[in-house]
C-alpha cells in the first residue's frame, strides 16, 4: 500500500513536469497522510487542459452514505479497480495524477520492529502516481477526493514491502488523463511496477511514523537497519 508520501518540488518544477498552465505556490510537504487536502492533476469534465486542484486523500464514492468510508479508500488495487463498485466508474471517467517526490514504506526487521524507508527516483525528479478521483455530496458539504492505485512491488521494493504505488512514466501522462478514452482495458497495461533501476530506497527516521512530523528531517538517510 501507500500510506504516506511527500511533495516538495518548486512551483516551476511542477508546472514544467506536469504540463500545467499554472500551479499554486505550495508549502513543502514531507509527510502527507490520509485525509490531508493535497494537490492532484486532472482534466476536469468539459475541459481539455490539465489543472491543479486540491482534493482530500481517501476516495469517497459519489454513492456513499457516509463520508468516513474515505479513510478506507486511500489506495485502490490495480488488479480489481475495473470491477469494484467503489472505483470502476472513476477508472473509466475520473483518472488523475498524484504528484509526489517521495513515498514511504515500512518493513518489519528480525527484531520485530517496523522500519520506514523513503523511496524516490534516482534523479530526484517529481513523479506522478496513477490516481482516481470522485465527487461526493452530503447534506451540507461537497467533498472531492482521490485514491492512489497500487500494484505488486518491483525488485527494489520486494525486500521492504509486497506492494507499491503505480508510478506512471511521464510519456504516459497524456494517455492516462485523456477523458475521451473510457475503456478500462486501455489503461490496465499501465498499472505495473515502475522500473526499479530508476529508483532508490533508503532508511529514514521513525519520526515519519507521526504525521505531525512534517519537515525535511523525514527524508534524511539513516544507517541501514536490519532487513528480514
Amino acid at each position: 500500500m501507500c500510506g504516506r508520501y511527500g511533495l516538495y518540488s518548486s512551483q516551476d518544477q511542477l508546472i514544467e513536469h506536469f504540463g500545467l498552465a499554472s500551479a499554486p505556490s505550495l508549502k513543502a510537504r514531507y509527510n502527507i497522510a490520509p485525509n490531508d487536502v493535497v494537490g492532484i492533476v486532472r482534466i476536469p469534465p468539459k475541459d481539455d487542459r490539465r489543472v491543479w486542484d486540491q482534493l482530500h486523500w481517501g476516495l469517497i464514492p459519489s454513492w456513499a452514505k457516509d463520508k468516513q468510508i474515505g479513510y478506507r479508500m486511500i489506495n485502490a488495487r490495480a488488479e480489481s479497480i475495473a470491477q469494484k463498485p467503489s472505483f470502476r466508474d472513476a477508472f473509466k471517467y475520473q483518472r488523475c495524477l498524484v504528484p509526489a517526490d517521495v513515498f514511504y514504506e515500512w518493513t518489519v526487521g528480525p527484531d520485530g520492529k517496523k522500519y520506514p524507508y523513503a523511496v524516490c527516483l534516482k534523479d530526484e525528479r517529481p513523479f506522478g502516481f496513477a490516481g482516481l478521483w470522485d465527487r461526493w455530496q452530503g447534506e451540507s458539504e461537497i467533498i472531492e477526493s482521490y485514491t492512489i492505485i497500487t500494484t505488486d512491488a518491483n525488485e527494489l521494493l520486494k525486500p521492504i514491502h509486497d506492494r507499491m504505488p503505480v508510478i506512471l512514466p511521464e510519456t504516459e501522462y497524456e494517455r492516462w488523463l485523456d477523458p475521451t478514452t473510457q475503456n478500462p482495458a486501455a489503461f490496465q497495461p499501465l498499472l505495473k511496477p515502475y522500473n526499479s533501476e530508476a529508483m532508490k530506497a533508503y532508511p529514514v527516521s521513525t519520526r515519519v511514523n507521526d504525521p505531525k512530523n512534517d519537515d525535511s528531517e523525514c527524508i534524511v538517510p539513516l544507517p541501514q537497519p536490519p532487513l528480514p
